[in-house]
């Protein structure tokens, strides 16, 4: 009798360790969806939905990654590290023991709901990973750190609790989703080298469903309908100074519905240079000019893979931009109200024609006289010219993509044109 029941307590022993690892390597997650390595978040945007991954990083696998799928309403995704059994109604880095990149804001969390600043803002296709030095863990302290896109954002010293840190993701809005890799790898001296191929990003100040790898600007959006569009705008607008841009395209993807264009500094994410008022375009896909309209006039032939396309403005003599030499202290993500508005619009709605229209004449009356010549080029010859109006802050060189696959080559500051 005695040998059956230390058989039965060996058995019930043998099955509460099996227990207890399966607890221990079983991933967590609340609020979302997983459907293989895609996660989407599935509550009301007034709740919090977390993931933490089932195993903590190690030294054998010291960093993982989210590609960002789609930002959704809000873009509150986050990326970090947390303790095994972290409340999941929680954005990692809110709690203690946790920490996290944000990507809405560019703000680092570090056990306390109100972030500091730290790194960019990250918008869909964009990679953010979060890894920790392992030979620098001593007397429970490690060093973590986290990128975008291959390139080392910023790092810390951190604490790390007995069972580890884990991989943990947040969501806070209807309609975000990543792609989450966890056995993502990151190599310094290789982040090196994409930090000198990168270092044209900061040429950027608006970018939307499009990735930036130096001179090349990728589509990554859905390109399923018109409110796909993807958008680079440039940081600064033409001037006196550099008056020209070009793009080459390197693969015209499915459709090759590329842009290159004029338009102004607040200009719809969502909308085509040349769509909407305030911008003007030569559209490869069908050669036709657009002028703040969603429909063409016939301008010059269509553009396939290999072809340059240049814009320019030929500047009067005497033309001087207003605020021309504030321009560096403006923050290309802030977008504000025009005066005489009580609220702030929101640029990813502002794609009604009659609203538009209005506020095209709103332009015009404000800054009337103040036009210039744009001209388009294809492979270094003219193919046409349009008088406009600029608009408040000067004309800024800007690409729309459409189509799954599209990549172009930029130059904003060519030696000739």
């Amino acid at each position: 009798m005695d040998d059956i029941n230390l058989h039965y307590r060996f058995l019930n022993w043998r099955r509460r360790i099996r227990d207890v690892r399966a607890v221990r390597f079983q991933e967590r997650y609340k609020r979302m969806l997983k459907n293989g390595d895609t996660l989407s978040y599935q509550g009301n945007s007034d709740e919090v939905g977390c993931y933490v991954a089932p195993r903590p990083l190690s030294k054998g696998n010291c960093y993982f990654e989210v590609t960002i799928m789609d930002t959704g309403v809000r873009g509150t995704i986050a990326v970090g590290l947390v303790p095994q059994f972290y409340k999941l109604d929680h954005q990692p880095g809110w709690l203690p023991q946790s920490v996290a990149y944000h990507a809405d804001d560019g703000k680092l969390y570090d056990g306390n709901p109100v972030g500091q600043q730290f790194g960019p803002k990250c918008n869909r296709g964009d990679r953010i990973g979060c890894g920790i030095y392992c030979d620098t863990i001593e007397a429970g302290l490690t060093t973590v750190f986290f990128t975008k896109n291959g390139k080392e954002v910023g790092s810390l010293v951190f604490p790390v609790a007995a069972e580890g840190l884990f991989p943990a993701i947040g969501m806070h809005s209807l309609g975000e989703e990543v792609r989450l890799d966890l056995q993502a790898e990151w190599d310094m001296e290789e982040a090196d080298s994409v930090m000198m191929v990168d270092s044209h990003e900061d040429d950027w100040g608006r970018l939307y469903d499009i990735r930036v790898t130096g001179t090349l600007l990728e589509y990554v959006g859905k390109g399923k309908s018109i409110l796909d569009v993807g958008l680079a705008q440039a940081r600064q607008p033409l001037s006196t100074r550099c008056h020209y841009f070009e793009v080459e395209i390197v693969d015209a993807g499915e459709k090759c519905y590329i842009a290159l264009g004029l338009a102004r500094r607040d200009y719809p994410k969502n909308r085509h240079p040349g769509w909407s008022q305030g911008s003007v375009a030569y559209h490869a896909d069908d050669g036709k000019i657009f002028h703040g309209s969603g429909v063409g006039e016939p301008f010059g032939p269509r553009c396939i893979e290999g072809d340059i396309m240049g814009c320019g403005i030929m500047f009067p003599r005497d033309y001087i931009l207003d605020g021309e030499d504030d321009i560096d202290e403006w923050d290309p993500l802030e977008v504000l109200p025009r005066q005489g508005e009580g609220r702030i619009q929101n640029v990813l709605y502002l794609n009604d024609e009659e609203e538009e229209e209005e506020e095209g004449d709103e332009l015009d009356q404000e800054h009337d006289g103040r036009k210039v010549m744009v001209f388009f080029t294809r492979n270094g010859k003219l193919m046409g010219r349009r008088e406009v109006v600029v608009p408040p802050g000067g004309f800024y060189p800007t690409v729309g993509m459409l189509s799954s696959g599209e990549k172009v080559k930029v130059d904003l500051h060519p030696l000739s044109g």
